[in-house]
């Protein structure tokens, strides 16, 4: 059974991403973050025997095609262990879902996998820096130690994206959607696609 098949979505991912008969639940979480941004099922429908995906498997979804639709800037440097990292700073709140969501993933020709680092001294591999709620207290000093290092910053902190943060998760009703602070990412010299900065429900272009 193809779950997604036949939704507009589709146009936003390559072409060997549009059967996904036969992949199973794992693949369909890669999907849904960006269906249900797209709005089209407000309740994603799954086989019976799979349970509705939870708060952090639809995060790590979005992680995930995040790193999809942006581009990095040409200069910077390759991360030393070869992989696309996505990294979460902080205490975390996915547990097993972000391994989950990255085994077996590719973005390009690199692996991608996910990293727990306590600092942003840690952050040299990280391509996405998920910066955790517990680290709201310390947020501006985190945000101003990454500036222009080309690390893409998301979290869920309130008012994450104006004051600085990259992309912030918010809440739609019961759907997970995402802000863009147009000027930070812009500062750290990474270009969003179109296609993404479609389906975010505010973009920014200051830090006010």
């Amino acid at each position: 059974m193809s779950y997604v098949r036949g939704t507009r979505f589709l146009s936003c991912i390559p072409q060997d991403r549009r059967t996904w008969r036969g992949l199973g639940r794992h693949a369909w979480l890669v999907a849904v973050a960006i269906t249900v941004a797209w709005g089209l099922l407000a309740v994603p429908v799954l086989p019976a025997q799979n349970p509705k995906p939870t708060e952090f498997q639809v995060k790590a979804a979005y992680l995930y095609n995040f790193g999809r639709f942006i581009e990095w800037p040409a200069n910077l440097m390759p991360a030393k262990t070869g992989s696309f990292t996505i990294c979460v700073l902080g205490e975390d709140p996915f547990g097993p879902a972000l391994d989950a969501t990255l085994a077996g993933e590719m973005i390009g020709n690199q692996k991608v996998v996910a990293r727990r680092i306590s600092g942003p001294p840690d952050s040299g591999d990280c391509r996405i820096l998920f910066i955790s709620s517990t680290e709201a207290s310390r947020l501006n000093k985190i945000i101003e130690s990454l500036d222009k290092t080309g690390v893409l910053t998301v979290s869920d902190i309130p008012l994450f994206s104006q004051r600085g943060g990259m992309i912030q998760f918010v809440l739609e009703g019961n759907r997970i959607r995402f802000e863009v602070n147009l000027t930070a990412t812009h500062r750290a010299g990474l270009t969003l696609s179109s296609e993404l900065l479609k389906v975010a429900t505010t973009i920014r272009r200051d830090r006010d």
